[in-house]
């Protein structure tokens, strides 16, 4: 991915410092979300590089016209699969850690105003990665850790996103066509009511069929990632659960944000990605597309 893998390289580096795997986690207490201001149109995403940026950002834009959030969901960017030697496992680096343990005050708001807040799972160039899990039992205890973590920290769930697992190195296995297979169905077998959602890249994202299993359907969402593009993911989901549209609101000009917006529309498609969402007010550049999507301007709350 070329503009996405400019913005990582100097974020993975510093992930790789190695956080502790999170502990078994104690359910976390029933959240009340309230319910949004009705809209009609595709979901919004918006990824937020929590190394630098608050995920409060997400909610901070609404519609003029109803106040209805522009953003359905809020991705935090990223958590890490890492690799001790013997197995992988998920490590938080500081800000993201940070984010988890002030949930009350980083993502209940959120939730709070009707958004759902995911974790993004990425590699972290130490050879784990989701498609290289040695058995079955690997993966599910891999699932496990992220089904912990949702819980524990009161999230709507995890997105996949297969990059920068550099395959092999560290004595690793390359791909094989089990693992994410493996990874998906446990995950989904721990938590039936959470979202699950494909960056749909890498290895992983061409390996969702094996041994008469399909996991497919086990996802809610995916989403093209070439950003400043216009791509239908490879995946066989109803179009109201894709987003060939990838917009980086840091680099994508305004028109075609506003175009990709206007395919989204007229091809039918339920979902419209962003990332890089700043602190910046951009309520006139994030209108551009609104007024495609929702019919009306956006406007920040400050």
């Amino acid at each position: 991915m070329i503009l996405f893998a400019c913005v990582l390289t100097l974020m993975c580096t510093a992930m790789a410092s190695g956080a502790e795997a999170a502990p078994a986690a104690a359910p976390a207490k029933k959240q009340h979300h309230m319910h949004a201001a009705a809209k009609s149109g595709p979901v919004s995403v918006a990824y937020v590089e929590v190394n630098s940026d608050s995920m409060l950002n997400v909610g901070k834009y609404k519609l003029a016209g109803s106040g209805a959030n522009v953003f359905d969901i809020g991705v935090i960017f990223a958590a890490n699969i890492n690799y001790d030697g013997s197995q992988a496992y998920l490590s938080f680096n500081q800000q993201v850690q940070s984010v988890l343990d002030n949930a009350a005050t980083q993502i209940r708001p959120l939730q709070q105003q009707g958004i759902k807040v995911e974790l993004s799972i990425l590699g972290n160039h130490q050879g784990a990665g989701f498609a290289n899990f040695p058995s079955q039992s690997a993966a599910a205890a891999f699932a496990k850790q992220l089904s912990d973590t949702v819980s524990k920290y009161g999230l709507d769930g995890i997105d996949f996103d297969d990059e920068y697992a550099d395959y092999g190195v560290n004595g690793t296995a390359q791909p094989n066509d089990s693992s994410f297979v493996y990874l998906v169905q446990a995950l989904r077998q721990d938590m039936p009511d959470k979202l699950i959602t494909l960056y749909d890249i890498g290895p992983s994202a061409s390996r969702l069929s094996y041994n008469g299993v399909d996991v497919t359907s086990m996802f809610d969402y995916a989403w093209n990632p070439w950003y400043g593009s216009f791509d239908v993911p490879g995946i066989g989901l109803p179009k109201d659960r894709l987003s060939p549209a990838a917009v980086d609101l840091g680099s994508t000009s305004a028109d075609t944000a506003a175009n990709m917006a206007q395919q989204t529309v007229d091809g039918g498609y339920g979902v419209y990605l962003t990332y890089n969402l700043t602190s910046t007010d951009i309520h006139d550049y994030i209108s551009r597309f609104t007024d495609v999507l929702y019919g009306s301007d956006a406007v920040h709350s400050g």
